[in-house]
């Protein structure tokens, strides 16, 4: 089949299938018949589908520039009903005595309107949060009013942050103190007794059990908060002699954040229950188990317990969790308890797609080799040439090895003058004409040698996009994770090129590339030839979690332009608010900077710059209309 072929042939259904859109796109992303990508969070009602491309439009039209981070309500409320139906039904289904209740880990994304939105929407669950630190209590007293959702405190907690939380116990929140280290529990008896204040109390525990995954140190022995059996025991037994031991009624543990295989889950929630009903037959009243976060995203879409991806259901997590806390407690004829997920990952990551435009590219260009050499050619350099000239199928391996044998040479002689700078010029056209044909071939080969594996990478186009990789895709940068990447418009045009992506901070890490596969992980992305006069649209997706939260401003790029998007059932959309992203007067006051004492000591220069007769007077007005444009524009690029 030829090139041409292909494009007269290739489809939207071409397009799901190579991007992997129907396997992580849990229902909410598809691709319309025109090719560009929809987002629907009604699933089951087709209508009520949107282009992104319209909401690029919309989005341009208002004056904003690209990149832009989209925040899709819709999606975080249906996630946040999908997990609470969820676990529900599976309560329903096996009769369990007890209740959910659902917190949102604050830290996972802190900004104020996803927690605004988060209280919004769950409310109608009894929908809390979870907090880790002073300033996050804070931020969530201001936000919740639910009295009925739990306000879980973990993190390490001072004088201020107790009192806080105990005034919010008075004011008939369900306030629990978790304690994550031994020496907690004193200071919180003393402002308890101080303020007159009874504290509801849990306490954190170190399992046996360890998850995979990026986070496998949050569990296990040696992790770095929770109390061991003995520390509980402590606890237990100053409760007792203090007369509080009512005051204990919530067990907890974080097995890690991500967890892709549910027996890990499965095993760990066994412990704890276990745990649990010893607590209740040592006489605390308890009521509830936390079993923290790890509900995973297939990122990916390969449902398989490789670390990008997951190997259940939402239903089957929450059906084994419910289950295996009923086989505990049923054995030990304990009340059922109220189960606490700290579940963030799983509610907010569908929420925001970070969209961008790409700005340039570089691509790999096949050389024109002349059929004969110049008599003064280097004998080095006649040899790379045989080596382009001889390459078959069979010898693809021995001319690899050669390629890159005489390539290093030539290089040692430019370095110590033995050829000349047109003459390496000439022999580094050879060599890639070499490695582009030897990646061809390697198609060919049933077993290609492991060598050329990831041959492709070294001829792969870079396109060069709108973005910051530091600033809003962190993870993909510090710990390797995945996230699915797309072209969201011309997706029923064959994408020919294979590619690499850098971000515009000038920085060697700043790129991506490794790309999700269903069956391994892609060096490349395929995208399309770019068109003169005509933006070329991408966008990040899944990216909701953690993603703003641990974005630096490596490079001084700010935060990006934000919009937040209201999909309704008829199809329609509303921006129902617009962020502006940081200019650079504010990201240089991040750093300390003061913009007018910037401004007054360049205006000073520019006035000695007169004084010496290098501008006019009128120039250094324009100059000044620059600076101060420069200090109010926007840190990325702009058409």
């Amino acid at each position: 089949m030829n090139r041409i072929e292909l494009l007269g042939r290739w489809t939207k259904e071409k397009s799901e299938e190579l991007y992997g859109i129907k396997n992580w796109g849990a229902d909410y992303f598809s691709i319309s018949d025109k090719g560009e990508v929809l987002v629907n969070p009604y699933k089951g009602n087709a209508s009520a589908a949107v282009s992104i491309m319209d909401i690029i439009s919309g989005v341009r039209e208002r004056g904003l520039d690209m990149p832009v981070l989209l925040r899709f309500e819709n999606l975080l409320d249906s996630q946040i009903s999908y997990l609470n139906n969820s676990f529900n039904e599976a309560i329903t289904k096996l009769n369990y005595k007890g209740q959910y209740r659902g917190v949102y880990p604050i830290k996972v994304n802190q900004q104020q309107q996803v927690i605004e939105e988060v209280t919004k929407f769950g409310q109608r669950y009894h929908h809390g949060l979870e907090v880790g630190s002073k300033a996050e209590l804070v931020a969530a007293l201001s936000l919740m009013k639910d009295k009925e959702a739990c306000l879980i405190c973990n993190g390490y907690k001072d004088e201020e942050f107790i009192d806080l939380g105990l005034y919010a116990v008075k004011m008939g929140f369900k306030c629990f103190f978790v304690i994550e280290i031994p020496g907690e529990l004193d200071l919180i008896l003393e402002r308890s007794e101080a303020l007159d204040i009874k504290p509801n109390i849990g306490v954190r525990i170190k399992l046996s059990a360890k998850a995979g995954g990026h986070w496998t140190e949050s569990g296990g022995d040696r992790s770095i908060f929770g109390l061991n059996m003995s520390q509980v025991i402590e606890i237990v037994d100053t409760l007792k002699e203090k007369k509080m031991l009512d005051c204990l009624k919530l067990l907890h543990y974080h097995l890690g954040s991500q967890i892709p295989n549910i027996r890990d889950i499965r095993s760990a929630v066994l412990e704890s229950a276990r745990v649990y009903a010893e607590l209740v037959k040592e006489g605390a009243p308890m009521g509830y188990l936390d079993l923290g976060g790890g509900l995973a995203i297939d990122y990916d879409g390969s449902n398989t317990n490789y670390t990008n991806s997951r190997n259940y259901s939402v239903e089957e997590y929450c059906m084994d969790i419910v289950e295996a806390v009923m086989s505990i407690m049923d054995t030990s004829d304990i009340p059922h308890p109220i189960i606490v997920t700290e579940s963030g990952r799983a509610l907010v990551a569908y929420y925001s797609i970070l969209l961008f435009n790409v700005l340039d590219v570089a691509k790999f260009e096949e050389y024109k080799i002349p059929a004969e050499l110049r008599e003064d050619t280097p004998e080095q350099i006649r040899n790379l040439y045989d080596v382009n000239q001889a390459l078959t199928l069979k010898n693809i391996q021995e001319c690899y090895n050669d390629a890159l044998y005489y390539r290093d040479e030539i290089r040692d002689m430019f370095k110590h003058g033995r050829i000349n700078l047109r003459q390496r010029s000439f022999s580094e056209k050879i060599f890639w004409n070499i490695i582009n044909r030897i990646a061809k071939e390697k198609h060919k080969l049933k077993f290609p040698p492991v060598e050329l594996e990831d041959i492709e990478c070294a001829i792969a186009d870079i396109y060069y996009c709108n973005f910051s990789l530091f600033q809003s895709i962190p993870d993909s940068w510090a710990i390797d994770q995945l996230f699915p990447i797309m072209p969201v418009h011309r997706l029923l045009e064959l994408p020919k090129r294979d590619a690499i992506i850098a971000d515009i901070t000038c920085d060697c890490d700043g790129k991506i590339d490794h790309f999700i596969d269903l069956h391994d992980v892609r060096n490349t992305l395929p995208l399309h030839e770019l068109k003169n006069n005509e933006n070329y649209y991408l966008g990040v997706f899944l990216v909701g979690a953690y993603q703003e939260t641990l974005g630096d401003l490596h490079n001084l790029f700010g935060d990006t332009n934000v919009v937040s998007v209201k999909i309704n059932p008829d199809g329609n959309f509303d921006l129902v608010k617009e962020i502006h992203g940081d200019s650079v007067a504010d990201v240089l006051t991040y750093v300390e900077f003061d913009p007018k004492d910037m401004r007054t000591s360049f205006r000073e220069t520019a006035e000695e710059a007169i004084r010496q007769g290098l501008i006019s007077a009128r120039e250094r007005r324009d100059i000044m209309s620059s600076y101060d444009n420069g200090l109010r524009g926007y840190t990325y690029y702009e058409s």
